[in-house]
């Protein structure tokens, strides 16, 4: 992993910003859910900072009777992610189940057992068996799917395609992960969980910032100056002290993800 920059930078909102910003998420996730006529929302709880904090948004807006949370471990995920994401629902006092999704990624493999060692179409297998759950039980309950994802993630493509992003809407879709750990302090959240090493859990002791081969803070700061804003390769890595390198594989997660962020290609009209 690419070590994060020594000083991050700080991309912190004020104290009135953060109170505008929070004010329009919640905004946001009502008007969301009044547009759909539905009853309430659902999302999968990880135990991790993100979804933890769209569910204290939601209950914060909507009540804890209209937010229905999913634990949905694998034989992958670890016990004290899915401790945090149980504490999580039993803080906020809102319904949750936990629904094991191994019996359901083993039926994919038994199907076609030619993709059964291969890590990655398994893990966003395991993505996309947690996105049907969230969608049978919102359609049952006639309730939209809040997603959890944040901006340095859907800037890079850090998420499985049609799996954690098959939602309705991403109420924090806005926030670099700096800021999404400020909003949570502000909400609340327990130190321990703001702070904890981020991971989609899609294997086994699987990490964000391995993967990506970037820590968040570096990414969040890339992202900003250069992707979003317009400095040049050259120039952010200067500003970052940071290699050009990194600044390069930034670009490269973000150009190689585009369709990520796009509606399906169609042809052009003849």
């Amino acid at each position: 992993m690419v070590e994060d920059v020594i000083e991050p930078m700080d991309l912190r909102f004020s104290e009135d910003e953060l109170e505008e910003r929070r004010e329009h998420i919640t905004s946001f996730i009502s008007e969301t859910v009044a547009a759909a006529n539905a009853d309430g929302v659902v999302l999968g709880l990880s135990g991790g900072i993100d979804s933890t904090t769209v569910a204290h948004l939601a209950v914060e807006e909507l009540g804890a009777d209209a937010v229905h949370g999913l634990v949905l471990p694998a034989s992958v995920s670890s016990e004290e992610n899915m401790s945090d994401a149980e504490r999580v629902a039993q803080m906020l006092e809102i319904e949750y189940d936990v629904i094991e999704i191994d019996p359901v990624v083993d039926v994919l493999t038994d199907a076609y057992p030619e993709a059964e060692a291969d890590q990655l179409a398994v893990g966003n297998a395991r993505a996309r068996v947690r996105g049907v759950l969230n969608y049978m039980v919102a359609n049952h309950e006639s309730r939209v799917v809040l997603g959890t994802g944040n901006r340095a993630e859907a800037m890079v493509g850090y998420f499985t395609k049609y799996g954690d992003q098959a939602v309705d809407c991403n109420p924090i879709g806005n926030l670099y992960k700096q800021q999404v750990r400020q909003l949570a302090s502000a909400l609340g959240v327990p130190d321990d969980l703001v702070e904890k090493t981020p991971t989609a859990e899609l294997w086994a002791d699987q990490t964000d910032e391995a993967e990506m081969g970037v820590g968040y803070d570096t990414l969040d700061a890339v992202l900003a100056l250069h992707i979003d804003g317009d400095l040049s390769t050259a120039a952010t890595a200067r500003n970052l002290d940071i290699d050009e390198t990194v600044v390069e594989t930034v670009h490269d997660l973000h150009e190689a993800s585009a369709h990520k962020r796009s509606m399906p290609p169609a042809p052009d009209p003849l």
